[in-house]
């Protein structure tokens, strides 16, 4: 009975004391502001990427979207153009951008993409003359010989340079055959999300069914610039190409980056590759930077202003690009776009979902500590603010005067007559 008593007055103790008590405070949600992603408590997440409406380049004509202060986008001749930002591929304006096109060489673009990383750039090779047939006539060559040896970077620079059909037909034999890398090059576009791109012709000749996109040459832009080596060929303007026992210079044939036959150079132009043929007219994919911003610019087939137009369209897209950054909203973005559940991590951004857990971080896992950091923010054991210390200590307390008031109240009851 003096148990049950002391229980009960330990209970009711205790309930008084914790109804006046202010209840701790709940852990809270992480806020798309400052969840850590790299393990430092407080660091504020890059803005989440801005909502585009991928159909929105699948319109005829012109998209943009122009804020207040927005220059006007320049009247060019070229049946599709694409002006876009490298770092995070959104689009900011273009015209028929899925037009369907012949390539011409700028198709090397992705040629590279494909067959670059497979082979040392210091390797040597000799070639055979089974290796060169099949070049179609009036081919752009840069002069590579049968039975001649030549370091991997020597025919990357024959591609890339001189748009050389013969260099691209010898590393096709050494990436596994033309139709092998025909393949390769379809997988890889379809992998890039470039899906108006067919492949017949790794070289980018004129052939039955070829065709690129404007939107297309601009992916295959961007995902060159991430690759340094892909970015140190096509941003050289001259080399010397072996020849046996001795050398030529060659010069790149992208008028904008040499400042070559009339076209002045572009200033901060990295590259990327010019082409044409009878069937294409001139094709351009150029990439510049300027301060802290990179765009690509693709143009395809001008209408007007002779073989030099393709240089200038360029020219007048990428001033506009770069004096309306951050005055027009994107209509579109080179990213691929994938199932949420196997959406791949974006390299440059990274986007907050509902409670704060990345959605995306393409190119890579999130840095270290990211785990731990997401971890502890949705698990309220962890937060100090839902320690149980207080109420502990606290509810101690109220039974310990419960125990006290129980034993006073005894004491008077056995003095009582």
């Amino acid at each position: 009975m003096i148990v049950t008593s002391a229980v009960r007055h330990v209970a009711a103790g205790t309930a008084a004391v914790l109804l006046v008590l202010p209840a701790p405070a709940a852990a809270a949600a992480p806020s798309a502001r400052s969840v850590s992603v790299a393990g430092v408590v407080g660091e504020p997440t890059p803005p989440a990427r801005q909502h585009v409406d991928p159909a929105r380049l699948d319109r005829r004509g012109t998209q943009v979207q122009r804020l207040a202060g927005a220059p006007d986008v320049p009247s060019v001749s070229a049946l599709s153009w694409v002006v876009a930002d490298a770092s995070s591929g959104e689009v900011l304006a273009a015209r028929n951008a899925h037009r369907k096109l012949p390539p011409a060489s700028t198709l090397k673009a992705l040629f590279a993409l494909t067959a670059l990383p497979r082979h040392d750039a210091s390797a040597q090779h000799t070639v055979a003359y089974s290796e060169l047939t099949g070049i179609g006539d009036g081919s752009s060559l840069v002069g590579v010989k049968e039975g001649y040896t030549y370091k991997v970077s020597d025919l990357w620079n024959g591609v890339f340079l001189s748009s050389g059909n013969d260099a691209v037909r010898v590393l096709a034999a050494m990436n596994g055959g033309w139709e092998a890398t025909a393949r390769q090059m379809q997988e890889k576009a379809r992998s890039l999300g470039a899906l108006d791109t067919n492949v017949v012709s790794p070289d980018g000749y004129d052939a039955p069914g070829q065709v690129s996109s404007a939107y297309d040459l601009a992916v295959f832009g961007r995902a060159g610039l991430q690759d340094p080596a892909f970015t140190r060929y096509c941003s050289t303007a001259y080399a010397d190409f072996p020849a046996g026992s001795w050398s030529y210079g060659i010069a790149n044939t992208n008028r904008l980056l040499t400042g070559a036959g009339g076209v002045a150079r572009y200033p901060g132009l990295i590259g990327v590759k010019n082409g044409y043929t009878s069937k294409a007219g001139n094709t351009l994919i150029s990439a510049a930077r300027r301060g802290d911003r990179t765009l690509v610019v693709t143009v395809m087939n001008p209408q007007g202003g002779g073989g030099l137009a393709v240089y200038e369209e360029a020219r007048e897209l990428l001033d506009w690009g770069f004096e309306a950054a951050g005055r027009v909203r994107p209509v579109g973005s080179l990213l691929p776009v994938r199932p949420k559940e196997t959406a791949a991590p974006d390299t440059r951004t990274v986007t907050v979902a509902r409670g704060g857990r990345p959605a995306e971080a393409v190119g890579g896992a999130p840095r270290a500590g990211a785990e731990a950091a997401l971890a502890s923010a949705e698990d309220p054991a962890g937060d100090e603010a839902a320690s149980p210390a207080l109420p502990l200590a606290l509810v101690g307390s109220a039974c310990a005067a419960a125990l006290a008031l129980w034993a006073r109240r005894r004491r008077t009851g056995h003095r009582e007559p």
